[in-house]
């Protein structure tokens, strides 16, 4: 009899059992989560740490967040910059859940987290961008500033040709100096985003533009003024180039004439040497033999003045004395 009634008593206790772990008093927090748990509504109690916990059935209700850090992609927005010059920015930014309770009194969900956030990074956004240059805004650093060496110009090294160009280059093309940059504007707007956020028992890590891009009309401009300033540099490259050939084409005239000065000197000097020792040996000739001398030369006047004449009407003269006879005599 006991130990009939010991089992029953056993098995209406393992009923109960069963009976109240199915009603669920257990709950389990995952590694890398957080929960609330309410009750009618009312804040109960939040857990931070993995573990399993226990409720009240049917009336705790447990909420659970994620504890790692979450990020959120903003909307392109249109932004106009100190100058009013519009771009179009995209940001990213990282932010967690710091105080679960205070998260679940601020928004539930985390829908209604992400629509308020994007609302508060936009502004925060908008207020600094427009606060700052578009140099301060696309830049990080003065690199661009840094003049090059002079024998990138692909003309010469010469530092005379490197000072003519900047001469006649109108508008150089170094840029603003930047003070701040871009990445000290992404911490300012995410101090400025703090600001603006009451206690949400969030905690916002950062804000960094993903893109930033010139606005249609303003990239029709900066490709115009682009297009001006590379006109104007090759413009300056050609004026340069087309001295150095007008000096280079005078110093070749000049050298040619001197090259043909000195030639037509030394050749006229080769020339009277010439003459001079022809003049020499018709000389020895002339007195070895004066009368065959006579006869050479009148031969020579022959083959020279003949074919020139159209038509010869008499050859009774003194100077055709040779052309009968090798004497001289008819």
């Amino acid at each position: 009899m006991k130990m009939k009634k010991f089992w029953i008593t056993l098995i209406v206790i393992t009923a109960l059992v069963v009976v109240f772990l199915m009603m669920g008093p257990l709950y389990i927090i995952n590694e890398g989560s957080q929960a609330v748990v309410t009750r009618f509504g009312e804040i109960v109690d939040s857990h931070t740490e993995a573990g399993l916990y226990i409720k009240v059935p049917f009336i705790d209700m447990v909420t659970t967040y994620p504890k790692l850090i979450l990020s959120m992609d903003g909307d392109p927005q249109r932004i106009p910059t100190k100058e009013n010059q519009f771009i179009i920015v995209d940001t990213t930014s990282r932010w967690r859940i710091s105080d679960p309770e205070q998260f679940y009194q601020s928004f539930k969900t985390l829908d209604n987290a992400y629509t308020r956030l994007s609302d508060i990074i936009d502004s925060a956004t908008r207020t600094i961008i427009t606060q700052n240059r578009l140099s301060e805004v696309i830049r990080s650093s003065n690199i661009i500033n840094t003049v090059e060496d002079s024998s990138s110009s692909g003309i010469s090294d010469d530092a005379d040709t490197a000072a003519q160009i900047d001469s006649l280059v109108n508008a150089k093309t170094t840029s603003e100096t930047v003070t701040k940059g871009r990445r000290q504007l992404s911490i300012e707007m995410a101090d400025e985003a703090r600001k603006m956020m009451p206690e949400y028992g969030i905690e916002l890590i950062d804000i960094l533009p993903r893109q930033i891009k010139y606005s249609d009309e303003m990239t029709s401009s900066v490709y115009n003024r682009m297009i001006k300033e590379r006109n104007q540099v090759a413009e300056a490259y050609r004026s340069v180039g087309e001295g150095r050939k007008a000096d280079l084409m005078g110093k070749l005239e000049k050298d040619k004439l001197s090259i043909e000065s000195e030639a037509y000197k030394k050749a006229e000097e080769i020339k009277g040497a010439a003459d001079a020792e022809a003049t020499r040996i018709y000389a020895e000739a002339y007195k070895v033999d004066p009368e065959f001398y006579t006869f050479w030369k009148s031969l020579e006047s022959y083959k020279a003045t003949m074919p020139k004449f159209d038509a010869t009407y008499s050859t009774d003269m003194d100077y055709f004395k040779y052309l009968y006879s090798s004497d001289g005599v008819r």
